[in-house]
């Protein structure tokens, strides 16, 4: 088939640039990639890498210094209003009006995008969201996590092909995650594109069929997440304990409270370190013995091992 008769991606940035303090900072140098449609997507890196920039560019919050940004193929500043009725964003902040119930909240959002008769679709929201219980409760009611699943609710609600979640799970308990995310994999299954910022990196391996990683502005992988997990031949240890490392482990270990992570590059070498703690008295416990996961290649590129 031609490439002239080929849908368009559902998002397309396009040597995206962001200055400030007329020039000096670059909050985005020179991004490109795209994400077809169907696809979910993540987008990972440290704070300050530019994920929330180029969301808001996306989103037309914040206007690109350099090039161009394509929503199902519409120019986010020279097709806007198409652009925006094409996406439904998730923010990081807690934004709501006081002043309304839950449903008349979604109402007046579905009144946004020119959705009439809604009602059918917030209830199914509601229901899978766990807020049907709080439909006609004021926003000032509710908790955090019920807020959060508000935003869902409004950024859902009048049936965006492309759904961008920024930090969606932030500070939120368990069951929503869990809540959440069935909502939206199944969401994904009926076609809809997912854009993903997370700093749960365990949610991005399990969910995202492909990743692009930002430092300092800059795209610095992108790939699938198989292929980028591939690209590590390192076992990792993986152990508790409370007696300090030595020297020569201590220096390419991952310390988290009691648990340790030391990567090896071979059989040899895991045996090295564990006779090694042995001879130093390091007490082991719940010892695993596992393939790298998506934490270790990206604490690799971000820390200039790979890219």
């Amino acid at each position: 088939m031609p490439s002239s008769t080929a849908s368009p991606p559902a998002i397309s940035f396009e040597n995206v640039k962001k200055t400030y303090r007329g020039g000096q900072v670059k909050a985005l140098n020179g991004v490109s990639f795209d994400i077809p449609c169907g696809e979910f997507f993540g987008l990972l890196g440290p704070n300050g890498a530019g994920k929330t920039t180029l969301i808001s560019v996306l989103a037309g919050l914040a206007k690109a210094t350099e090039g161009r940004v394509r929503v199902m193929g519409h120019d986010v500043v020279n097709d806007y209003a198409a652009a925006r009725k094409a996406l439904g964003v998730v923010p990081q902040e807690l934004v709501f009006d006081p002043f309304f119930s839950v449903r008349e909240s979604l109402r007046i959002q579905s009144g946004y995008f020119g959705v009439k008769h809604n009602d059918d679709w917030i209830d199914e929201l509601l229901a899978n969201l766990g807020l049907a219980d709080k439909a006609n409760a004021n926003m000032r009611q509710l908790s955090g996590g019920m807020k959060r699943r508000v935003l869902v609710a409004q950024a859902l609600v009048h049936r965006p092909p492309v759904i961008v979640l920024d930090e969606p799970t932030a500070g939120v308990d368990v069951e929503l995650r869990q809540t959440l995310w069935q909502f939206i994999a199944r969401l994904n299954k009926e076609g809809h594109t997912v854009l993903l910022t997370t700093h749960y990196l365990e949610e991005a391996e399990a969910l995202c069929q492909r990743i692009g990683m930002l430092k300092g502005g800059r795209l610095v992988a992108l790939d699938r997440t198989s292929q980028l997990l591939a690209g590590t031949a390192h076992t990792m240890l993986r152990f508790k304990t409370d007696v300090a490392l030595p020297a020569e482990i201590a220096a390419r270990a991952r310390v988290t409270g009691r648990i340790v992570q030391v990567t090896a590059h071979d059989a040899a070498e895991v045996e090295t370190t564990l006779a090694t703690l042995r001879a130093a008295g390091v007490p082991v416990e719940d010892l695993e013995i596992g393939r790298a996961d998506l934490e270790d290649v990206f604490l690799n590129i971000m820390q200039g091992d790979a890219a």
